[in-house]
C-alpha cells in the first residue's frame, strides 16, 4: 500500500507544480506606479530578413507583458505562455538591467537592453505615447493607432533596414 501512497503523493506534487506554472501573474500594487501604469497584454515583434545578409531569416518575439513607469524609469515584465516570468527589464537614468532565470545583466542604455531582448530597437518614448493614444513620431517608425480604443497598436519600422513590426494587444 505504501507504493500507491508514494505514487499518489508524487502525482499531487507534479499536478500542483503544473497548475502553478499555468497561473496568471498577479497584478502589482498600484500605489507605487506612475502615470498611466500599469499596461498589460501581449506583444509581438517581427523583424524581416536583413537584405545585407544572404541567409538571414525573419525573426519574431512574442510574450505577455506588464509595463510600469515611463520612458525615463520603469519596469517591463515578460511572461511565458504558461504565465511564468521570462524576464524582467528595469531602467532608470542611471541603469538598465535584465533579470532572467536568476541571471542579472547590466546594459549601457535602455535601447541596448531592449535590442538585446527583442532583437531590434523600439522607440520607448514613442511607445509610451502610443499606449496613451498619442501618435508621437519616431525616426523610421509609423504607428497605426486606429484600433487603440480596442486595445490594439501596430507600429512599423521601415528605416533603417531590416524592417520591423511591433504589435500590442493591451488592457488597462
Amino acid at each position: 500500500m505504501k507504493p500507491v501512497v508514494r505514487v499518489v503523493g508524487t502525482a499531487f506534487v507534479v499536478a500542483t507544480i503544473f497548475m502553478a506554472g499555468c497561473a496568471v501573474p498577479a497584478r502589482l500594487d498600484t500605489t507605487r506606479q506612475t502615470e498611466a501604469s500599469p499596461w498589460r497584454g501581449r506583444l509581438a515583434v517581427r523583424i524581416e530578413s536583413d537584405p545585407s545578409q544572404s541567409q538571414s531569416q525573419p525573426q519574431s518575439f512574442t510574450a505577455a507583458f506588464e509595463l510600469n513607469g515611463n520612458a525615463l524609469a520603469g519596469e517591463l515584465t515578460l511572461y511565458t505562455p504558461l504565465g511564468g516570468t521570462a524576464a524582467t527589464l528595469s531602467w532608470s537614468p542611471q541603469t538598465a538591467v535584465m533579470r532572467r532565470h536568476g541571471d542579472i545583466r547590466h546594459f549601457k542604455s535602455l535601447e541596448a537592453l531592449i535590442e538585446q531582448t527583442v532583437g531590434t530597437e523600439i522607440p520607448v518614448a514613442a511607445l509610451f505615447a502610443w499606449l496613451k493614444g498619442d501618435n508621437m513620431t519616431a525616426a523610421g517608425w509609423r504607428a497605426d493607432l486606429s484600433q487603440h480604443a480596442n486595445g490594439r497598436i501596430t507600429a512599423r519600422r521601415t528605416e533603417p533596414p531590416p524592417q520591423a513590426e511591433l504589435r500590442l494587444v493591451f488592457e488597462k
